[in-house]
């Protein structure tokens, strides 16, 4: 498949959600942008996972000890976001994962401590 058309698929299949991708990074710092999101996708960085009502980013972490799958970015209806979790998993242990992770706002504690996720450290900012 030629690169424009790879941009075009992509564009396709994100587009869509585009509204909802914005609306979550709007919590994320000021770190990426959605072209910065769609090019990270583009180039396989990062994974998109989309839903009826929803959508996930993922990427793939490798530490020097456990290789985690991380969702970047998380938007959408909270049960359906829940529902996608074994697909996660199974894609995780397929590329040898041993770990899921997620950052996000404080809300995602609450919501996502019902189905075995706990905070495993807290991540503070100061704007300079």
């Amino acid at each position: 498949m030629s690169e424009q058309a790879l941009v075009q698929q992509a564009e396709d299949t994100v587009g869509p959600y585009r509204e909802l991708l914005e609306s979550a990074l709007i919590h994320s710092g000021g770190t990426h942008t959605y072209e910065d999101v769609l090019d990270a996708i583009i180039l396989g960085d990062m994974i998109f996972w989309p839903a009826e009502k929803s959508c996930m980013v993922t990427e793939i972490v490798q530490y020097p000890r456990l290789r985690a799958l991380h969702v970047f970015l998380a938007a959408g209806d909270l049960d359906e976001i829940k529902d996608m979790e074994s697909s996660l998993i199974s894609f995780a242990k397929s590329i040898k994962c041993s770990t899921l992770s997620m950052s996000g706002r404080k809300g995602w504690e609450r919501t996502l401590k019902s189905i075995g996720y706990k905070v495993a450290h807290t991540t503070l900012v100061k704007q300079l």
